[in-house]
């Protein structure tokens, strides 16, 4: 069976839209006539080959990620645990993406493989995660731990974004005044000067010749911003351009440290729940690995895992490319010498979260003086 999208007339006249599951768009239409529906039109929903207007809610993929692992660890097969979840959902946008991830399932596809196809929606580490919890045959747990960290990563955004509110209020508030002031009062002021014959303070001379270029050519300024950051994500499209810009970030002051420390902190907590899960190492860490956003890290992880097929400790093997933290490496030591490498895998990434946490609001903290000097 497949999911199809149909649009049919109801008995009062008016168009109905929904998304229904059959073995052909034939069949679909006798469904439909049995409703009591005209049918219009039947076609194959769409498999994450197309663009859709809605996405799913981060709420409702932790929801869904629940649900599976609960099913999961039931015995229940995937096609039929999606589908149950599907029946139950009061929303259509999350009906439709089950359905359309049951039929890929029952096309022959894993459940990694149908996430991936619909990438909008479920982003690298989940597919990463599923995959190696598949190929271990721990699915159920490694979704529980997914579900966990998942959750635990939404709280640590939303402390973030909180905490950034004030700032950018204060940057909004204080680029809309100095635009109005620019192109409003400083022409004002300059024609005072002008008809008393008065020469002009050079702090002013520049102000004015800032007001005149806003005033003439802001458009032409804002096109040429829009341009380049057009440009520049053309650029890191391509994989060794890619390489060379997050090479750089990381050498960057602040910046570096919390690219750094997030994708840490990343590697350590999916390492921690394949592990935690099952999961052989190598197989872990290649999962680890394709969670990191930094490309120049994974890469080091990738070399990483060569080094440990061929016998060294992960530990090991990660402090020959010295771009991990020390505390990682004496944890993942120490869990290697105890037996116990996901609970020291687990209290590294707090490590890396909580110092990420203060390194973010050390640098809000920052911000505030200097934007209230800015405005003054």
């Amino acid at each position: 069976m497949g999911a199809y999208r149909y649009e049919a007339l109801n008995q009062g006249g008016k168009t109905q839209k929904g998304l229904m599951e059959g073995d052909s768009p034939r069949h679909i239409k006798n469904l439909l006539r049995e409703q009591g529906l005209i049918p219009l039109s039947v076609e194959v929903s769409n498999q994450g080959g197309r663009r859709r207007g809605q996405r799913i809610s981060s709420h409702d993929r932790v929801q869904i990620i629940r649900q599976l692992s609960s099913l999961a660890n039931a015995g229940i097969p995937i096609d039929e645990s999606l589908s149950t979840i599907a029946s139950e959902t009061q929303k259509n946008v999350v009906r439709e993406r089950l359905l359309e991830l049951r039929s890929l399932v029952l096309a022959g596809h894993s459940l990694a493989r149908a996430l991936e196809m619909n990438a909008r929606d479920f982003p690298e580490i989940f597919q990463a995660l599923v995959a190696a919890g598949e190929k271990s045959g721990r699915l159920g747990v490694v979704l529980e731990r997914l579900a966990d960290y998942i959750e635990a990563k939404e709280a640590l955004a939303r402390s973030v974004l909180f905490a950034m509110i004030y700032p950018a209020i204060v940057t909004v508030v204080a680029t809309a005044i100095v635009i109005f002031l620019m192109t409003n009062v400083v022409p004002q002021v300059v024609s005072v000067f002008i008809n008393n014959h008065q020469t002009l303070p050079l702090l002013t001379q520049v102000m004015i010749d800032i007001s005149d270029a806003i005033r003439h050519w802001g458009w032409l300024m804002v096109l040429s911003l829009i341009l380049v950051v057009l440009v520049v994500r053309w650029v890191l499209r391509k994989p060794a351009q890619r390489m060379v810009w997050h090479r750089w970030l990381l050498t960057l002051p602040i910046i570096g440290a919390a690219v750094r420390g997030y994708n840490t902190e990343r590697f350590a907590s999916t390492l921690a729940i394949l592990v935690n899960g099952g999961v052989p190492i190598l197989m872990a860490l290649q999962g680890a690995a394709k969670t990191m956003g930094n490309v120049y890290l994974r890469e080091d992880v990738e070399r990483s895992i060569v080094l440990v097929r061929e016998g060294f400790s992960l530990s090991r093997a990660l402090g020959l490319n010295r771009r991990f933290p020390p505390t990682l490496l004496q944890l993942i030591r120490s869990g290697e010498t105890t037996g116990r490498l996901a609970d020291m895998l687990d209290r590294a990434a707090l490590i890396e979260s909580r110092s990420l946490e203060g390194k973010i609001s050390g640098l809000t903290a920052l911000l505030e003086p200097v934007l209230i000097l800015m405005m003054g």
